[in-house]
């Protein structure tokens, strides 16, 4: 599919089939149609993560007037204030376009695999329309599908929980880290090939981990991967098994990994609080292939048989001038 004209005709055909439509309203029309002030449609369209084209440009279509009339119909939203409803829009506009930045080349190359193994007879723009619609419908499917499945457990852990704001709760979870030791001076080494197949390596193995024994994964940031769990005697099982893991991968670098427990602040899917400071300045104390915690984590399993824990000297770490770490095994 060598043909100049296929990238024009995926693009016209996918505009089509993800806006649901041609663009033919301004931002104004968008406003009187769907009843929301044109500066709240605006902050809110901005805070999605997209840019504030100028006001006469026909740039939106019925879904996207849809999509602001639904968004402001929700209760909850309409008892908020602009300040939370853009915190919210900017949190979904940030996950999405992480996700859509690394579907692009997966949707280019299914719809192009699709389009040539079409019958050559049908002319190449109908390939290439009909490649387009079936993709988008197969990843859309496989997406909501994945959504569902991750709302279901987030509601469960968070159905007990305090009546907050929305978007915002505190609780009591344990919190921890684990990071690569020398990640730095690897990436200065490696091609990006063995880099790429050194991060899916550590990624595969922690989320795997985490997930096996109850926890769930906060954010992964290069060689780091945050996580959090219900309870500390989960998050030592996490932790150890972090480390056993990663072990049996070859190439693998040693990983530092810490724990804390206690109230955070849980907003917008990420958690806040001295627990998360203490955890991640634990985490850059321990020694390659130890488990760290706080004084109420070892307080937690100081009787549990199946943990073995040794009190370690108190340290100075950046926002603590002696901070209490716990070296975690198994018995």
């Amino acid at each position: 599919m060598a043909d100049p004209s296929v990238a024009d005709s995926i693009q016209r055909h996918a505009e089509t089939a993800l806006l649901g439509g041609p663009l033919r309203y301004t931002r104004a029309q968008v406003a009187e149609q769907s009843g929301v002030p044109e500066a709240d449609s605006q902050r809110l369209w901005t805070a999605l993560g997209f840019p504030a084209n100028p006001d006469d440009e026909v740039d939106y279509t019925q879904a996207d007037i849809t999509a602001v009339t639904n968004f402001r119909s929700m209760r909850v939203v309409a008892a908020s204030d602009v300040r939370q409803q853009a915190a919210a829009s900017r949190t979904i506009g940030q996950g999405m376009a992480r996700l859509a930045e690394w579907q692009a080349d997966l949707v280019l190359a299914e719809i192009k695999a699709r389009a040539e193994a079409a019958d050559p007879a049908i002319p190449l723009d109908e390939r290439i329309k009909a490649a387009t619609d079936s993709t988008m419908a197969s990843i859309e499917q496989l997406q909501i599908y994945v959504w569902r499945r991750h709302l279901n457990a987030a509601i469960a852990r968070s159905v007990d929980g305090p009546n907050d704001a929305p978007g915002e709760s505190l609780r009591h979870l344990a919190v921890g880290f684990a990071d690569m030791v020398g990640f730095t001076r690897l990436t200065r080494h490696l091609h990006h090939d063995e880099l790429a197949t050194l991060l899916e390596a550590f990624e595969s193995t922690t989320t795997s981990a985490i997930t096996d024994n109850g926890g769930w994964v906060i954010k992964n940031v290069g060689d780091e991967v945050m996580f959090a769990a219900e309870t500390p005697e989960a998050a030592a099982h996490i932790s150890l098994a972090i480390q056993e893991s990663t072990m049996l991968v070859g190439g693998t670098p040693d990983l530092r990994v810490a724990f804390a427990y206690g109230e955070v602040l849980q907003r917008l899917g990420d958690l806040y609080g001295s627990v998360v400071n203490i955890a991640a300045r634990l985490t850059g104390v321990a020694r390659p292939g130890n488990v760290l915690i706080d004084d109420a984590a070892a307080a937690a399993l100081a009787d549990h048989p199946e943990f073995a824990i040794r009190h370690l000297r108190s340290v100075r770490v950046r926002g603590f001038n002696r901070l209490r770490p716990h070296r975690l095994r198994y018995a």
